[in-house]
């Protein structure tokens, strides 16, 4: 089994309902609800919202401060146009805007906002990496990158 994998996110979360309500009004659908966590399948791996009091007790740090932000969660798109509707669909939905998408300095266009517990995701399109139908990414080799 490859190590270089992921299979599951989990994101922390303050308020269960209010995450769920806040990823379902961007179209994501639930696959699986019990008391206290939420799962959704992405392509080939699974995203979970889980209680932040009740994951720090999960990892063995019960009563710890978990905090947000030290990382990005990012979906690509095939246009611009694509960005911006994903971009206004999470500010829309509750999200905090954090950079209007735009053209970057490395040749695509993106932007970024936070969910409601600060999670932050990029929404981008890069000229570079072509999506599959799905939407799924392969990086192409490194000599086929502009």
């Amino acid at each position: 089994m490859t190590p270089q994998r992921v299979t599951l996110i989990t994101l922390g979360v303050n308020d269960l309902a209010r995450s769920r309500a806040f990823y379902e009004a961007l179209g994501w659908t639930p696959t699986h609800a019990q008391e206290g966590v939420v799962f959704y399948q992405i392509h080939g791996a699974v995203l979970g919202l889980f209680g932040k009091s009740a994951l720090a007790e999960d990892q063995g740090r019960p009563g710890s401060d978990l905090g947000t932000g030290a990382m990005t969660l990012a979906q690509n798109f095939t246009t611009e146009t694509e960005v911006d509707a994903a971009w206004q669909a999470a500010v829309a939905a509750g999200a905090e805007p954090l950079k209007k998408p735009q053209k970057v300095f490395w040749g695509g266009y993106s932007g970024y906002y936070a969910d409601p517990d600060g999670h932050v995701w990029e929404v981008a399109m890069n000229p570079f990496w072509p999506l599959g139908a799905d939407g799924s990414l392969t990086l192409p080799p490194e000599d086929a990158v502009g």
